[in-house]
C-alpha cells in the first residue's frame, strides 16, 4: 500500500487511499479482515508495505498496528521508498517472506466464500468479468490449473480476471524467483512485476489454482468508491455489524437505511440515505443526502447531495449536487 492514490485526489492528498473509509471503516481494514475470515486459520503476522514516512506517518502506522493486533497477529511495517513496481514492493518485506502467506493490494474490497486449496503451490484470486479484454486474466488447462497470465488479451483467453490477491503455500519460493527478477533487471512497464516471479514459478512446474470471489469492488477513484460504499452498506445490512452509532443526535431528521452514522454525528432537519456513510463528529443540517460519503468532523448545510464525497474537517454550504471535496476545504 505504498502508492499515493492519485486517481482519488483530492481525498488522498492528506490520507493514504487504503485508509479512506468505506461504510465507516478504512478500505485496508475491511480487506484484511475479509481475507483473514476466508483463510479460516490463525494469522501470525500481517506485514504492511508503506511508502514515504512523510505521507505514511506515525498515525498510519498506529492504525495498521491496531488492525493487526485486533486480529491476533503481529504487525510489521516495511517501506518502499522508491516505487519500482509490485515485485520490488513485495521484496521490501523480504524478512517476512517465509512459509504460507497471502499477498494483497490494499485498494480493493472483496466478498468471498470459498475453500482455499492449500494443496496447490499458489492460488490466484479471480473474478468472472464481462469484458476480460480490459483485465489481466488467467488461462486454465483441463485440470483447472493456471497455465498462463495474459494481460488485456485481444482474443478470448478466459473471463477470470486477476484481482491482485495471491496465496502461496511457501512464499519463500516466490521470494527466490523475485530475487532473480531483481538481480537480472527483468523489467516490464518500467517496473519489477510480481507476474515475472509467478511466471518463473509456473515454468518450474509449480501448481497454480484459482479462488473465485463473489464481489470485487474498486476504490480507485471517487465515482467507484462511492459505488463501492453503496454495495458494502448493502452487504453489511444483512449481517450483525452495527452501522448506526447510539450516540448520534437526530433532530427532526429521517435516516433511510442502509447508512453508516458515526459517533457524535448530528442530523438536523435533514433526510439522509439510502447508501450514505457519515464519519464521526460531522453535522448535517437542512440537507438531503443520498448515495454519498462524508468523512469526519465536517459540516454540511443547505445541501442536496447525491453521488458526493466530502473529506474530513470540510465545510459545505450550497446548492451543488455531485461533488468531491477534500479535507479542510470550505464552500460557503
Amino acid at each position: 500500500m505504498a502508492g499515493r492514490g492519485s486517481r482519488l485526489r483530492p481525498h488522498t492528498l492528506t490520507i493514504p487511499k487504503p485508509l479512506i473509509p468505506v461504510a465507516g471503516k478504512p478500505i485496508v481494514h475491511r480487506l484484511v479482515t475479509e481475507i483473514t475470515e476466508i483463510l479460516d486459520e490463525k494469522v501470525d503476522e500481517i506485514a504492511f508495505i508503506l511508502g514515504d514516512p512523510a505521507f505514511f506517518g506515525d498515525d498510519v502506522v498506529e492504525s495498521l498496528e491496531e488492525l493487526a493486533n485486533s486480529l491476533g497477529a503481529k504487525p510489521t511495517i516495511y517501506r518502499q521508498l522508491d516505487p519500482k513496481g509490485t515485485g520490488h514492493a513485495i521484496m521490501c518485506a523480504e524478512p517476512s517472506l517465509e512459509g504460507p502467506a497471502v499477498i494483497a493490494y490494499a485498494d480493493t474490497l472483496i466478498k468471498a466464500d470459498f475453500n482455499l486449496d492449500k494443496e496447490a503451490d499458489s492460488v490466484i484470486w479471480t473474478k468472472k468479468v464481462e469484458n476480460p479484454e480490459a483485465y489481466g486474466v488467467v488461462n486454465l488447462n483441463d485440470k483447472e490449473e493456471i497455465t498462463e497470465l495474459v494481460e488485456k488479451p485481444t482474443e478470448f483467453v478466459s473471463d477470470q480476471a486477476v484481482i491482485g490477491i495471491y496465496y502461496f503455500k511457501d512464499v519463500a519460493v516466490l521470494k527466490q524467483e523475485l530475487q532473480y527478477v531483481l538481480d537480472n533487471n527483468i523489467i516490464h512497464g518500467g517496473e519489477y512485476q510480481i507476474n515475472d516471479g509467478i511466471k518463473r514459478m509456473m515454468a518450474d512446474g509449480k501448481v497454480f489454482k484459482t479462488g473465485t470471489v463473489d464481489e470485487w469492488m474498486d476504490c480507485g477513484n471517487k465515482e467507484v468508491t462511492v459505488a463501492t460504499n453503496k454495495k458494502m452498506l448493502g452487504f453489511i445490512a444483512e449481517t450483525s455489524e452495527k452501522l448506526i452509532a447510539d450516540n448520534h443526535t437526530n433532530e427532526n431528521s429521517e435516516v433511510i437505511e442502509p447508512c453508516f452514522i458515526g459517533e457524535g454525528v448530528v442530523l438536523k432537519n435533514s433526510t439522509v440515505g439510502p447508501h450514505v456513510s457519515i464519519g464521526k463528529g460531522t453535522i448535517i443540517e437542512d440537507s438531503t443526502v443520498k448515495n454519498s460519503i462524508i468523512q469526519t468532523h465536517s459540516t454540511v448545510k443547505n445541501a442536496t447531495l447525491d453521488n458526493a464525497m466530502i473529506g474530513n474537517h470540510a465545510t459545505f454550504n450550497g446548492k451543488f449536487t455531485n461533488v468531491s471535496i477534500g479535507d479542510y476545504s470550505a464552500l460557503k
